[in-house]
């Protein structure tokens, strides 16, 4: 449902933004990249059925280059995820080292941030809920928050 407002995010406490994906570098070779892009979704689906990981929430783009952006309550609970031998990341990590390894056929890549209070802020204006927004909790970006510098101090004032 699109919310026809301004709106602006928050997530109570410090969390972790990651961002990761992989690039198609030679299409034809879809035995090499085809393995990786359908881990993804299998990571995603397992991340949700277990909120106890500290997975917040996650959004999925493929293209040539595919990006997954997730929420984490903590460092410390996605790093224990990336080593845990009993969900699916590990296996796919170990797959992707002996099938493509540095071979160039298929890029990944990750990025990840600590965010804490007054180091984030965001907009929304005629969006469904997304990223930020489905992780945390959403309210109107007036007053206070009408500005990006007001959103970084993150106390909502009356206008």
């Amino acid at each position: 449902m699109i919310r026809r407002e301004r709106l602006a995010a928050s997530l109570e406490g410090d969390f972790v933004v990651f961002l990761i994906g992989m690039r198609i570098n030679k299409p034809l070779l879809v035995h090499k990249w085809a393995p990786v892009a359908a881990a993804m979704p299998r990571m995603l689906k397992e991340l949700y059925s277990r909120p106890e990981l500290g997975f917040l929430h996650g959004e999925l783009w493929f293209s040539r280059t595919t990006l997954v952006l997730q929420y984490w309550r903590s460092m410390e609970q996605l790093l224990a995820y990336a080593k845990d031998r009993q969900a699916q990341h590990l296996p796919a990590w170990q797959a992707f080292n002996k099938s493509v390894g540095t071979n160039g056929s298929v890029g990944i890549w990750h990025e990840t941030y600590a965010a804490s209070a007054g180091s984030y802020e965001n907009i929304y204006a005629n969006m469904p809920p997304f990223g930020l927004g489905k992780a945390g909790t959403l309210r109107p970006a007036s007053g206070g928050l009408h500005t990006a510098a007001g959103r970084l101090r993150g106390t909502p004032r009356e206008p």
